[in-house]
């Protein structure tokens, strides 16, 4: 990095500005280039690519031992990547980093994400991004080897970038660094929630719903990311926000969709 200016790094996450993982990501690229955190100021999973369009968004500094940047933002996963391209970095970032992710977001996951849809809004913004996930939902997880993984996939793509339009959704087994058998690059399987809301009564006997669900893959295929997890790989799943089904515009080419302008 002999006379060049240092990558500018964006670090977000879903999980909240004070989440173990959050910090454990800080840590994995702190090396790599010059550091600035946006982060929701409370967890927001589940998010997706959900936007603040009818609230006013609140952006303060936060005090965290170190030299970087720490903010935290009222808003959403994406909300935090859009102000802080906009109102706090002098330049757009080099690469933006979300996570380490407290749970899996593989396969479908991947929609709901508030983690992935943060890395998403900075491939859409064109600069190279990646989510990272742990397959461990505890706050006392142990996020050792994820930071390897990370600073790995993360130091890649500074070398070599990303073809454009695409992000990279990592998924990390919970296992220790000599445990984990190596770093696959996947598609995503065909799974899905079968959801059901559970319904209780409040003391006021009004009636109110909790989401539960159970996660079915329907894909037995080896070259997937639930194959690879389960079976002691990290995932790395390309994804793009281009969501055309290219493979069906022959078909719908070859129905009759002309205009009978004389009906009108």
């Amino acid at each position: 990095m002999a006379g060049k200016e240092k990558p500018v790094i964006l670090v977000t996450n879903d999980d909240g500005i004070t989440a173990p993982g959050l910090h454990a990501l800080v840590e994995a690229v702190k090396d790599l280039g010059d550091i600035t955190v946006v982060a929701p100021d409370s967890p927001q999973s589940g998010m997706g690519h959900a936007i603040t369009v009818h609230n006013p968004l609140r952006l303060d500094p936060v005090d965290v031992h170190g030299d970087h940047m720490w903010y935290q933002c009222s808003g959403t996963p994406v909300d935090c990547v859009k102000i802080a391209i906009d109102k706090i970095l002098r330049r757009k970032p080099d690469l933006c980093v979300s996570g380490i992710n407290h749970g899996s977001n593989s396969s479908i996951n991947v929609i709901y994400s508030g983690t992935m849809s943060a890395a998403m809004e900075g491939a859409i913004e064109g600069i190279p991004s990646v989510g990272f996930s742990l397959l461990n939902y505890s706050l006392e997880a142990n996020f050792t080897a994820s930071k390897t993984i990370a600073h790995k996939i993360t130091s890649n793509i500074l070398r070599h970038g990303l073809p454009q339009g695409t992000l990279l959704n990592v998924n990390i087994p919970d296992l220790s660094l000599m445990d984990i058998r190596g770093i696959k690059i996947c598609r995503q399987a065909m799974a899905k929630w079968v959801e059901e809301f559970d319904e209780r009564l409040d003391p006021n006997k009004r009636k109110y719903y909790w989401l539960t669900g159970k996660f079915i893959n329907q894909d037995k295929g080896e070259d997937t990311d639930e194959w690879a997890l389960a079976n002691g790989f990290v995932s790395v799943v390309p994804v793009q926000f281009d969501f055309t089904a290219h493979h069906a515009i022959p078909f719908l080419n070859e129905l009759n969709y002309e205009l009978d302008t004389q009906d009108s």
